[in-house]
């Protein structure tokens, strides 16, 4: 599973003209499943994005779950594109639909058994993500 996980001041995901999710201060996460993941590496995924630590504090950083902050899960399959040859993206390594939701709504019931609040894009819908990067600060994750 691959992540882009982004501080934000704010971010939000539009479908056909509806705000379906919605946070203040906290992390946007993108999220791709590869062919070859499974649940345990959807748990991980969402053990690495509570527990990792960008919030500077005073007494060190912190992460959205030390610090109560929300989180924002928006499906992205085109994490996987492989561009290294063309101009045209592969998505051979992407997971199919029926394979990739379920994982993501395990990354997501992960998120919330470990307590974090987590809004949510529509799997497979065209979404509009909107977001504030505060810093900025982004990162890739693998797991």
């Amino acid at each position: 599973m691959r992540a882009v996980v982004s501080r934000v001041t704010s971010a939000s995901v539009t479908v056909d003209g509806a705000v379906v999710g919605e946070i203040g201060a906290g992390l946007l996460a993108l999220v791709g499943v590869g062919r070859d993941d499974d649940a345990d590496r959807a748990r991980a995924l969402a053990r690495k994005v509570h527990g990792l630590r960008v919030f500077p504090t005073e007494d060190g950083a912190r992460s959205v779950g030390d610090l109560g902050l929300p989180v924002l899960v928006v499906s992205q399959f085109t994490l996987l594109a492989d561009t290294r040859r063309g101009r045209r993206p592969s998505w051979d390594a992407a997971a199919p639909g029926e394979v990739a939701e379920p994982l993501v709504t395990a990354v997501v019931e992960e998120l919330r058994r470990h307590g974090s609040t987590v809004a949510t894009g529509v799997f497979g819908a065209r979404m509009l993500v909107s977001s504030v990067n505060e810093g900025p600060m982004t990162l890739l994750l693998e797991v």
